[in-house]
């Protein structure tokens, strides 16, 4: 079932005509008016129960009436929420008998009338919870459906994530708590933006995001329809790219001193402590059958790390120890409505970092490193994100002075969540959040500190004392998903357009760095010589050599974001030199092939270098 939430001043409601063959008979005609309302507009869907979901939809109608303060609700049958609507008798059902048992719970409750096109004007209050959208499950969620094709579970922690009581503050550089109402935002709407997004949790995009077009004109990636959704065939320029981005967080991470594992993509379901954990993580998963045996498709390195940390011999003397894998992929069945491009999909590359330790005190330290680490590397992308921290309310004014000093460097307030009780295996963690051009946030650098996966897979260390003990696990991903890196890195640019502004990738890690345009035929010899001394000295440059006009191949470059264009025409020829059109500061300039490939060095210094798997002359090239 899927519900919207919308606190109102007033709604109105008017039928129009009669949808359904056996839509209900009305008790009144023309326009009824409720006002101080909360309108629950619901889509029950195909396999809900109905006496289950009647009785998830009463309580979380009354979950939200009871934060905003509303006494009277008003249910609102709307099918177009969801694309895969149950009978109609089902949602007729669910809606009557939830009617009912919020009325036994002491509320004004009505629903507009079932089966029929309705007319309605309604005034939104706008405060940050008037408007909330929820995707509710029944009892047996955590199962694995019957339907073919439907094999998806849900753990019981992101049941409990979807019901949990927390509440979100806005921490300043002096380490005051602000209600998130109350906080003046002037100065940071970025910050705004997200505590709008998880505040409300209105995730779902009202029209296609703009890297999506970005992507698929730039022949980076794409979606692929001969896969089930969320899955994507990643283009030559755009497995350049992510590949790059693959070894620049794996160096990272071993330059910190992790090692590298490699783990197996699937498990066991049955498996006492990986049964355990998948109830105790919030994501839904892909579960596989095989010889009649029931495995899951990893949604994180977790599993075989840990499985591999039970397995190890280790003592406080090799703490804090540190191991690292590149998952391609990881899964994770994502519910369809959610999906958005690179921001949700279903199978991505995570960079995975379990840190073990000894201690809170070490635990800590290594979080705060790993912080630092986050912010170091969304510089170096270029990427404006805002920070959110996610704590039990105990462990927060224990440690409030630790993560004020974090605060501080970060420079900015923070968004901080409260809870308090558990909901799944940490205590506290970190986020770095990037806001896109429609205001959805996404978490890119995340750590978490877990209390509890060293007692559910065993894993021990041998103490100073000669005893053993529990190692606390920090997970990390300095970067995040790589396909959302990718996301944010042009959903950044599509900012600057909008804005007038020119956008282009990192030079690093733009596919192509420079391209030689040769003005005629005469020129291509001078500008083939041109494009082998770039090669040789680790430049990525290509050259335009089709029969096409020379204002259509810059234009052509132009749109892919090429940083240098270099046209070779009589002049370059005679005294050596190069015409470079820079793109970022826009500016034209006349510099010699080592001056040129100075600038690209200085760009790529310290960064992995790749280069171009296309052919060099796009002549040769097939249109993708």
């Amino acid at each position: 079932m899927r519900i919207l939430t919308i606190h109102a001043d007033y709604i109105e409601v008017e039928p129009k005509k009669q949808a359904i063959k056996d839509a209900e008979v009305l008790a009144k005609q023309g326009i009824e008016r409720f006002e101080e309302v909360l309108v629950v507009f619901t889509a029950v869907e195909d396999g809900d129960e109905e006496a289950v979901m009647a009785e998830r939809l009463a309580h979380e109608a009354s979950a939200v009436a009871e934060q905003v303060k509303a006494k009277n609700i008003l249910l609102y049958p709307l099918v177009h929420l969801t694309s895969k609507p149950s009978k109609p008798s089902v949602a007729r059902g669910v809606i009557m008998k939830a009617e009912e048992l919020l009325k036994a719970r002491g509320y004004a409750s009505a629903h507009s009338p079932f089966g029929w096109y309705k007319g309605y004007t309604l005034k939104c209050k706008g405060h940050p919870l008037s408007e909330l959208s929820r995707e509710l499950h029944g009892a047996g969620a955590a199962t694995v459906p019957a339907k073919a094709g439907e094999l998806e579970v849900v753990s019981k922690s992101l049941q409990q994530e979807n019901a949990l009581k927390s509440h979100f503050h806005i921490m300043d550089l002096d380490g005051n708590l602000h209600d998130v109402e109350k906080f003046d935002f002037t100065k940071w709407p970025a910050l705004n933006k997200l505590a709008t997004y998880e505040t409300k949790k209105v995730r779902a995009y009202e029209k296609e995001p703009p890297h999506i077009k970005i992507m698929k004109e730039h022949g980076l990636i794409d979606y692929e329809p001969g896969s089930d959704s969320g899955n994507f065939r990643i283009l030559p320029n755009g497995r350049l790219i992510k590949k790059i981005l693959e070894r620049a967080i794996t160096d990272w991470c071993v330059d910190y001193g992790a090692f590298e594992v490699e783990t197996p993509i699937m498990y066991d379901y049955e498996h006492p402590s990986l049964k355990k954990y998948l109830n105790r993580f919030p994501a839904r998963q892909y579960v596989v059958i095989s010889d009649e045996k029931k495995l899951f498709l990893r949604f994180a390195a977790c599993f075989g790390q840990f499985l591999i940390a039970h397995d190890m011999v280790f003592s406080h003397r090799h703490l804090p120890l540190k191991m690292f894998e590149l998952t391609r992929y990881s899964f994770r069945r994502e519910q369809s409505g959610e999906l958005a491009g690179l921001k949700r999909l279903r199978a991505f590359t995570m960079p995975d970092m379990h840190t073990l330790a000894s201690d809170i005190p070490m635990a800590c330290g290594e979080f705060e490193k790993q912080y630092d680490m986050g912010l170091e590397w969304n510089r170096m992308m270029g990427l404006e994100t805002e920070v959110a921290f996610r704590v039990q309310e105990d462990f927060f004014n224990e440690h409030k002075a630790w993560y004020l000093g974090m605060v501080k460097r970060g420079g900015k307030p923070i968004l901080v969540e409260l809870f308090k009780e558990r909901y799944a295996y940490f205590i506290t963690k970190f986020e770095f959040n990037f806001v896109d051009s429609m205001d959805k946030a996404s978490a890119l650098t995340t750590v978490q500190i877990d209390v509890e996966n060293a007692d559910t897979y065993d894993i021990n260390f041998v103490a100073q004392d000669n005893t053993k003990k529990r190692p606390l696990i920090l997970h990390a991903s300095i970067s995040g998903s790589l396909e959302r890196v990718i996301y944010a890195l042009l959903e950044a640019e599509a900012m600057k357009m909008a804005q007038g502004k020119k956008a282009m990738l990192p030079i690093w890690l733009s596919p192509t760095q420079v391209r030689v345009i040769p003005v005629g035929d005469k020129h291509k010899e001078h500008g083939m010589n041109v494009l082998k001394r770039l090669l040789e000295r680790a430049v990525r440059g290509d050259i335009d050599d089709r029969d096409e006009p020379l204002g259509k191949k810059i234009r052509d470059a132009q749109k892919e974001w090429v940083p240098f264009i270099v046209v070779i025409g009589d002049r370059e020829m005679e005294t050596g030199m190069l015409a470079v059109n820079v793109r970022q500061p826009e500016e034209k300039k006349e510099m010699s092939v080592e001056a040129l490939i100075a600038v690209v060095e200085k760009e790529n210094h310290g960064k992995p270098f790749e280069r171009l798997t296309l052919p060099a002359e796009l002549s040769k090239r097939p249109i993708i």
